[in-house]
């Protein structure tokens, strides 16, 4: 029998596009890496410094704490949509109605623009005239995001929680669906209930999706901007500062170029390297 032909003509229409990807990522890139090892005191006057502004940053105490910052905020993301977001999705219905009412609302948050987000926690967090401020100050309890850094973490992880645990458990009740009857069926004969067919059934099935909500969270809690910048500027004082608020300031506040340049470069490769470790930790025992 004759080996089977591959056709390659395929590849025809996609390089086009791979090479228009390619060519607006590496221009920008190459720019990038190019105001990083240069020096300018304005008038388009540029000096070669070399890795002098990836050492500064790597030995600033500021840099590390917002690295710090970054960790920490991401880490209580994950830790809480993650979960929150499962058992969402194994609470929502699997058949009826009902099923569109609630893919709809939980949709609807992700559709909402980052920066009207952040206006809108703003304003329902005030103390004085929001909703929650209010009724958290009426619990007796001393609440004002614009002046307690303690107040302005819960704020901004609960205004995060309410606009993305909704990709959770829209990405989990995807896995969800697709896990065949028989597999139920088979664990109804055997007897399994609760948590022995969510352990055994359903978080298997769920794997590859949760890989991906786990990632595709990680990477945008990471770099989160937009949205605690309208929130709380990064304040009070620094204590939301983190990293793309940090590299914004650098950049813009101080116009300078090539310290803002070099973190970014930094700040890209933390994120691939972290993205990477969870990727192969997640899928190190997956079947081939």
């Amino acid at each position: 029998m004759a080996a089977r032909k591959t056709n390659q003509r395929a590849w025809l229409f996609v390089l086009p596009v791979v090479l228009l990807v390619a060519l607006n990522a590496l221009i920008p890139l190459m720019t990038v890496v190019n105001y990083s090892v240069q020096e300018t005191f304005g008038n388009n006057l540029f000096f070669f410094e070399g890795v002098k502004w990836y050492e500064d940053i790597l030995h600033s105490s500021r840099f590390r704490d917002a690295l710090i910052r970054q960790l920490m905020f991401t880490g209580i993301i994950l830790a809480i949509e993650v979960p929150l977001g499962v058992a969402i999705a194994l609470a929502m219905p699997r058949k009826g109605p009902w099923v569109s009412v609630c893919l709809v609302l939980m949709a609807l948050p992700l559709l909402i623009p980052w920066n009207v987000v952040g206006a809108m926690w703003n304003i329902f967090a005030l103390p004085d005239i929001g909703l929650l401020g209010r009724a958290i100050n009426g619990m007796g309890i001393d609440f004002n995001f614009t002046q307690q850094p303690v107040s302005a973490w819960f704020t901004t992880v609960l205004m995060d929680v309410w606009h993305w645990t909704s990709l959770v458990v829209l990405l989990a009740y995807a896995g969800l669906i697709s896990i065949p009857d028989a597999y139920y069926q088979a664990a109804k004969i055997d007897g399994a209930k609760g948590w022995a067919v969510f352990s055994r059934i359903q978080l298997p099935k769920m794997k590859r999706v949760l890989t991906i909500a786990i990632l595709l969270r990680f990477m945008d809690s990471f770099m989160i901007y937009t949205e605690p910048f309208v929130l709380t500027g990064g304040g009070p004082g620094n204590a939301t500062t983190f990293l793309s608020i940090d590299l914004v300031k650098i950049a813009l506040g101080q116009f300078d170029l090539g310290r803002a340049a070099a973190m970014s470069l930094i700040y890209f490769l933390i994120v691939l390297l972290l993205s990477w470790v969870f990727y192969t930790v997640m899928t190190r025992n997956e079947e081939a």
